[in-house]
């Protein structure tokens, strides 16, 4: 066991030993153990050695092929450069240091990868809004390509992204790309394309290199919607200047040319600006003028036809009256200040049709402006409203005629519609009671369209105006609101009525009920109960005495009940009922009847007398009673409903 010992603590001291000693001497490396190079760059490898004064180095690759690299030393470290670094410095690189008789050795790993610039973005054509295009990334001179990754994006929004995976079967530098084909829209002004190229270059994707390129984008919209305004007007006279604008919308704003269409077609360029302005304009200046909007991606065009007349004036057109439908109208065509009138032509159309043409032909007694005239009548119907009265004369002033000179006038025809089919809605009916509200609301068909009026038809005939509004409105009505309204439509050519019967209904009122000559009488006198209602149409008066036995219905005559001699037993309590559809009032009074002091029968002239004008008062006193009510009132009696006097 002892030697045992002895033998282990040998080995330990030599082990010892030699580690001591391999510590004092050993190799460092800069970069320790792998480089990232990029074909082209310049990289260095420095090996230094720790322990030892005069060291010697020596490089190699671990497959003994050439170093592609100049080495230098420097005392205790060695550099190996690689200028420029290309695909044979993708190796394993051991550097080897001696010292004495010690040797190490250290290896680096060199990784080469190629990624030189940012990608490119192109374009198959300009970009136009509402037609595709294709994009394509390219990302060049890209080594090793199974480890790029790309990204085409618009915005924030990926279009389209692509992963390299495929194997390479040789080190080379590729290009590599990605497209994608959209279609351009109006709310992609100002946006972004970017490409992104993304590298992985060791196995753990823990050093990535990237690079981007944007490109703003920048649309295009083909010239449209190009528009020529005239200003004074197409239509002009010699001597006369004309001004013509030209817009067109497009992006970039088209440019303006403008150009005259001559006799063979071809197109004379005149100006290009937006605005061409013609001065002291002669015959031959008639013609078509042609604008077009232009840029980068299109054109369009739009013409304007300049008409230089030799008239002094254009013709005027004159109506007999407004046009109304199915009532004949005629129409004038004058050409004022006219000459030679021998050779004038004047003809009169609607819309396409030709209504009428005529030659002037007679011979010229004299030279004179003349104002020579068409005439003709026809029936307007509502399609002719919108249509064109067109007066067109031409003046043929050359020996051959065939290039007469011309103006022409127009009005548009407007066909008026005298009011008709009047209506009135009454709401909510035509009888209310009073108190309530009514709307009577009128309507009537015209053009133009009529307008409203409302009256109320007085006793005498005439019409009363109330309101130009639609509908008529009575806010708490009453019984004298009673009448005939009348509706108007009116309009330039005529007027339609129509007339409703407004009927207010009143519950009966300011009944009275009186007994003539009083209601204290002796016996035998003549008493009469009278019952009046005021002025409220149909209503029925009834007449009762009242009594614990029962009611007695009294047949009265116009509201009035006469009692001749006078009884004891007619004393009493008389009720007046006035009653009609909407309600009822009741009115009573108290008959008193006395007895005479002397009942014996005695005989004088002044008696008689008396009689006789009691006999002649009473019924001229019912006949004023009877008439009076006939005047101011309207009503009737019931005898349990069943018989019905007027009132």
């Amino acid at each position: 066991m002892p030697g045992k010992m002895v033998l282990i603590f040998g080995v330990s001291k030599i082990l010892w030993i030699m580690t001591a000693a391999s510590q004092a001497f050993y190799i460092e490396t800069v970069p320790e153990f792998r480089s990232l190079a990029q074909i082209g760059d310049s990289v260095s490898l420095i090996c230094s050695t720790v322990g030892c004064a005069s060291p010697s180095f020596s490089w190699r690759t671990q497959i003994d092929s050439p170093l592609h690299a100049k080495v230098t030393n420097e005392g205790t470290k060695s550099i190996l450069t690689m200028d420029p670094v290309s695909f044979e410095n993708e190796h394993s690189y051991l550097c080897t240091a001696t010292c004495g008789s010690e040797k190490l050795e250290k290896e680096i790993q060199v990784e080469i990868y190629s990624f030189p610039r940012d990608p490119e973005i192109h374009l198959n054509g300009l970009l136009e809004v509402g037609k595709s295009i294709t994009v394509r990334c390219l990302v060049p001179d890209v080594y090793p390509f199974d480890r790029l990754e790309m990204h085409i994006l618009k915005g924030d929004y990926v279009m389209k992204n692509h992963e390299f995976l495929e194997d390479m079967d040789r080190k080379s530098l590729e290009t590599k790309s990605l497209e994608v084909t959209f279609t351009p829209v109006i709310g992609d002004i100002g946006k972004v394309l970017l490409c992104r190229a993304k590298l992985h270059i060791d196995e753990a994707d823990s050093v990535l290199k990237e690079r981007v390129a944007t490109k703003e984008l920048q649309l295009y919209i083909s010239p449209k919607n190009t528009i020529i305004s005239v200003n004074p007007s197409t239509k002009l006279q010699e001597g006369d200047s004309v001004t013509m604008t030209c817009s067109s919308e497009g992006l970039p704003v088209p440019e303006i040319f403008w150009s005259k269409k001559l006799d063979n077609g071809n197109l004379q360029r005149l100006s290009g600006n937006a605005t061409l302005t013609l001065i002291a304009m002669r015959m031959e200046d008639s013609g078509i003028y042609v604008c077009e909007g232009v840029n980068q991606i299109g054109k369009e065009k739009e013409e304007v036809e300049l008409i230089v007349q030799a008239f002094p004036r254009d013709p005027e057109i004159e109506l007999s009256g407004l046009p109304v439908s199915g009532s004949p109208v005629s129409v004038t065509c004058k050409v004022p200040s006219v000459y030679p009138f021998d050779r004038l032509e004047i003809e009169l159309l609607k819309g396409e049709t030709v209504l009428k043409n005529k030659e002037f032909l007679e011979e010229l007694d004299r030279k004179s402006l003349e104002t020579k005239s068409l005439e003709m009548t026809f029936i307007p119907t509502m399609e002719d409203t919108g249509k064109v009265l067109v007066c067109q004369a031409k003046l043929h002033i050359d020996e051959m005629e065939f290039e007469p000179k011309q103006r022409q006038s127009t009005q548009r025809l407007f066909v008026n519609v005298a009011p008709r089919d009047t209506a009135v809605l009454v709401n909510p009916s035509s009888i209310v009671v009073e108190g309530s509200s009514v709307n009577m609301t009128c309507s009537s068909y015209g053009l133009p369209a009529p307008k409203i009026l409302w009256s109320r038809q007085l006793n005498n005939g005439d019409l009363q105006p109330l309101s130009e509004n639609t509908t008529l409105t009575l806010i708490s009505t009453k019984m004298e609101d009673s009448g005939i309204y009348v509706c108007e439509g009116i309009n330039q050519v005529g007027k339609s009525r129509k007339e409703v019967q407004l009927v207010i209904q009143v519950a009966p009122k300011e009944i009275q009920l009186t007994a003539f000559p009083s209601k204290s009488v002796k016996e035998g006198d003549t008493v009469i109960i009278s019952c009046t209602c005021g002025n409220v149409p149909e209503t029925w008066i009834i007449l009762k005495k009242k009594a614990e036995s029962g009611d007695t219905v009294l047949k009265s005559i116009d509201g009035a009940y006469t009692i001749r001699k006078a009884q004891l037993q007619d004393a009493g309590v008389y009720e007046c009922e006035s009653k009609n559809e909407v309600g009822s009032q009741l009115r009573s009074i108290t008959l008193d009847v006395k007895g005479r002091e002397n009942s014996k029968d005695y005989f004088s002239p002044e008696l008689l007398v008396l009689y006789c004008a009691s006999s002649l008062i009473i019924p001229a006193i019912g006949m004023i009673i009877y008439f009076a009510r006939k005047a101011n009132m309207k009503g009737s009696y019931s005898l349990v409903e069943a018989q019905k006097s007027k009132v």
